[in-house]
């Protein structure tokens, strides 16, 4: 694959600022990594240190400008076109459509139209494959599923009896999709299990990581919504309702029946207590932790969950402590001479 230049930037509606149109380039790639026929991007902070990289064009943000003898080109969003970049030179490995041999596909199961069904992939009785949908090695389809057109499903992945997964659903390698939720009563010392009898409800365009659990619910259904990215080794809990466009950054664990509003995002190892409620719009920092319900559009850190500014100020003041102790020693030993002498 070569591009010009000037194509690279008729394709992204940008502008070049310095350097050759006809510059032809193979391929892309981070600032470190690049070479001389290829292209990256930078946004501030940034901007300042591109122009030590060795790629043969950079891509920066609308009124922006580079320093270095790369070619420039200004486009208005760098990481969007640096995704699109990535589509057009590393497009995804192609599977051959069809079922293999080697798969297992109930006679009872709806199969739709250029679906890709890979050696050892089990599909249960009843099941619903969308058109276009593929299927890699090892994933077992449970009874009753219904999954949608063009979604990915990598090895090793599991989706339980009843689940239902939207359209352009990417399920990454290893994660469990309708396990059981934990619940359980305990009675005389002793845990019996609750039957789960719901399951799991993921929409469109939903994004779930390597070895995330999603469980279903004790009953109706833990729902993901639309567009909602979870990354890997999270986990969500029975009966959870997860709003629209969140992001779940690893680690990150939501204990059962709790509603995430809309366009949340949680950073890394942030976990929530059980039965909350949480607004739409809101940030957490990574390792929050959140125990009471949360109103629109907040940005919270630290244990107990607050507002970040306060937990900044909090953190600051912890590193004091040390010197403060320090000095309180010293006034200690003062007080004490001082009382000694006039006693003496």
């Amino acid at each position: 694959m070569e591009k010009t230049l000037q194509e690279l930037a008729d394709l992204l509606q940008g502008k070049i600022l310095q350097g050759d149109p006809a510059m032809v380039i193979k391929g892309v790639n981070g600032l470190e990594e690049a070479q001389a026929d290829q292209i990256s991007f930078a946004v501030p902070p940034y901007l300042e240190i591109a122009g030590q990289s060795h790629a043969g064009a950079i891509m920066i943000p609308e009124g922006n400008t580079l320093k270095g003898d790369q070619a420039v080109l200004s486009v208005e969003n760098p990481r969007a076109a640096f995704a699109q970049l990535l589509q057009l030179f590393r497009p995804p490995e192609k599977v051959n459509k069809g079922i293999s041999q080697y798969a297992f596909i109930h006679p009872s199961a709806k199969v739709g139209k250029g679906v890709a069904i890979l050696p050892f992939a089990y599909v249960a009785e009843d099941a619903e494959i969308g058109d276009n949908t593929v299927i890699y090695p090892h994933v077992y389809v449970g009874r009753h599923v219904k999954i949608g057109s063009d979604c990915t499903l990598y090895s090793n992945v599991t989706v339980r009896e009843n689940c239902v997964l939207g359209d352009r659903v990417i399920l990454q390698a290893g994660c469990v999709i309708g396990g059981d939720g934990f619940g359980y009563i305990t009675a005389g010392g002793r845990h019996t299990k609750v039957l789960q009898t719901g399951n799991v409800v993921l929409g469109d365009d939903v994004e779930i990581g390597c070895n995330t659990c999603i469980d279903r619910a004790t009953v109706d259904s833990t729902i993901v919504g639309k567009g909602t990215k979870i990354d890997n080794l999270v986990h969500v809990g029975h009966n959870d309702i997860i709003g629209k466009n969140c992001i779940l950054v690893a680690h990150v664990g939501i204990s059962g029946s709790v509603t995430i509003g809309d366009n949340c995002t949680f950073g890394g190892q942030a976990a929530t207590a059980g039965h909350l409620k949480i607004g739409k719009g809101c940030t957490f920092a990574g390792r929050t932790g959140i125990i009471s319900d949360v109103p629109d559009g907040v940005v919270w850190a630290g244990f107990p969950a607050q507002p970040h500014v306060d937990w900044l100020r909090q953190v600051a003041n912890e590193r004091k402590l040390g010197g403060l102790l320090k000095r309180l020693r010293q006034l200690e030993k003062t007080m004490e001479q001082l009382e000694s002498e006039k006693k003496g």
